[in-house]
C-alpha cells in the first residue's frame, strides 16, 4: 500500500486491522464464536424490544427507555461485529479511510445515545420511588420522547466532534491497527501529527457525556437509597431495590469498561489487552443486558414468553 500524495504531506487510504488473532488457524474459531455471539445478541434484544410492545403491563417510561436500550445495543454490535465477520471471511483485513471513519462516528453515535439512555433510566427510578404522585405528570409521553431526542442529539453532537477532529489529523504510516474495529486510541497512535488537542478534547467532550451522566445518575440513586430505606416493610424495600439492581449492573459494566478504555490514553502502549476491554465494549455488554434486566424481572419473563409462544405463561 502507497501513501497518496497530498499538498500538506502525505495520508494512507486504507488501514489494516489485525483483528483478534493473528494466527490464520484460528480464524475459523473466532467466527463462529463470534458471529453466534451476533445472533445472541440481535435476538436477545429484539425479543426485548418485541416484548416491551406487545405487553401491556410493560408499557411504562422505564421500558420504553429499556426498547429503546435494545435498539441501540443492536446498532452498536452490528457497527463492529459484522465487518470483521466478512474480512474473515475473504481473508482482506484492510479497511478504506473513509469506512474507518464512518465506522468511528457510528460506533459513538450509539454508545452516547446509549449513555444518555441510561441516564434517564435513572431518572425515571428516582422519579417513581421519590415522587410517586407526581410521576405521570414529570414522565409523561412528551417528557420521554424529549430525553431519547435530547440523547440523540448530544450523543450525535459528540460523534460528529470526534469525526470532524481525527480527519484533521495526517496518517502517513504506519497504517497496522492492532484491533478488530477503529476506534480513538488506535488512531491517535498511527497519526503523523500532534494529537495533544484531540486527547484534550476526548477529555474534555468524555466529562460532559460521562461525567455528567455518571453525577446524575449518582445522585439520583443516593436519592433512590434514601427513600428505600424510609420503607418500613421489608417486601417493599425488597421490590424497591429489585427495580434498581438490573439497571445499576447495566451501568457499573457500561462506564468501567468505557472509562477504561479511553481515560488513559497516554499513559501506556495499547495492546492486546484493549482488545479485551473491545470486546466488553461491543459484545459483552450488549449481550447481556437482555438477560440482566429479564433474569430477576417475572414481567420481562412473561412477555418473552407470550413472545416466543403466542400465549401467556400458565399461572
Amino acid at each position: 500500500m502507497q501513501p497518496k500524495p497530498r499538498a500538506n504531506g502525505t495520508s494512507v487510504t486504507e488501514f489494516i486491522l489485525l483483528g483478534l488473532v493473528e494466527t490464520p488457524e484460528l480464524w475459523p474459531v473466532v467466527f463462529i464464536l463470534f458471529l453466534l455471539a451476533y445472533m445472541a445478541t440481535v435476538v436477545g434484544n429484539l425479543s426485548i424490544l418485541a416484548a416491551v410492545l406487545v405487553e401491556p403491563k410493560l408499557h411504562t417510561p422505564m421500558y420504553f427507555f429499556l426498547g429503546n436500550l435494545s435498539v441501540m445495543d443492536v446498532g452498536c454490535i452490528s457497527v463492529t461485529i459484522p465487518c470483521m465477520l466478512v474480512r474473515i471471511l475473504s481473508h482482506k483485513r484492510t479497511i478504506p479511510y473513509g469506512d474507518c471513519l464512518t465506522q468511528l462516528f457510528f460506533f459513538h453515535l450509539l454508545a452516547g445515545v446509549d449513555c444518555f439512555l441510561l441516564t434517564a433510566m435513572a431518572y425515571d427510578r428516582f422519579l417513581a420511588i421519590c415522587r410517586p404522585l407526581t410521576y405521570s405528570t414529570r414522565m409523561n409521553h412528551t417528557v420521554q420522547r424529549i430525553l431519547v431526542a435530547t440523547s440523540w442529539a448530544c450523543a450525535f453532537s459528540n460523534a460528529l466532534t470526534h469525526t470532524v477532529a481525527i480527519s484533521t489529523l495526517n496518517f502517513c504510516g504506519p497504517n497496522v491497527i492492532n484491533h478488530f474495529y477503529c476506534d480513538l486510541p488506535q488512531l491517535f497512535q498511527l497519526s503523523c501529527s500532534s494529537t495533544q488537542l484531540n486527547e484534550l478534547l476526548l477529555f474534555a467532550v468524555g466529562f460532559i457525556m460521562a461525567g455528567t451522566p455518571m453525577t446524575l445518575i449518582f445522585t439520583s440513586y443516593i436519592h433512590v437509597a434514601a427513600a428505600v430505606l424510609r420503607i418500613r416493610s421489608a417486601e417493599g424495600r425488597k421490590k424497591a431495590f429489585s427495580t434498581c439492581s438490573s439497571h445499576l449492573t447495566v451501568v457499573a459494566i457500561f462506564y468501567g469498561t468505557g472509562i477504561f478504555n479511553y481515560m488513559r490514553l497516554g499513559s501506556t502502549k495499547l495492546s492486546d489487552k484493549d482488545k479485551a476491554i473491545g470486546i466488553f465494549n461491543t459484545v459483552i455488554n450488549p449481550m447481556l443486558n437482555p438477560l440482566i434486566y429479564s433474569l430477576r424481572n417475572p414481567d420481562v419473563q412473561a412477555a418473552l414468553w407470550r413472545v416466543f409462544t403466542g400465549r401467556r405463561p400458565a399461572a
